[in-house]
């Protein structure tokens, strides 16, 4: 049970540290150098060329419209420094 516990924890770490809060639209990331996420810790954004990167990431889908925000689709999972 305390696996249990420790993995649910571990995943919504991973998982709020995908999010920050509020609408950013890729227009405004692009002026940005790092953004604060919903796990507490920040992430880097940087425009490589035309390619925008988070944590090392590439964006491969800026903008979608969600329900509950804008998504940016990534092409790697993201992790906060342990």
């Amino acid at each position: 049970a305390m696996e249990w516990v420790i993995l649910m924890t571990f995943m919504k770490n991973i998982l709020l540290f995908h999010v920050v809060a509020g609408k950013v639209r890729a227009e405004t990331a692009v002026t940005l150098d790092s953004a604060k996420t919903l796990q507490g810790t920040s992430f880097s954004i940087k425009l490589d060329g035309d390619v925008l990167k988070v944590n090392g990431a590439s964006v491969v889908t800026a903008d979608v419209e969600a329900s509950n925000g804008i998504i940016h689709i990534i092409d790697s999972v993201i992790l906060p420094k342990s």
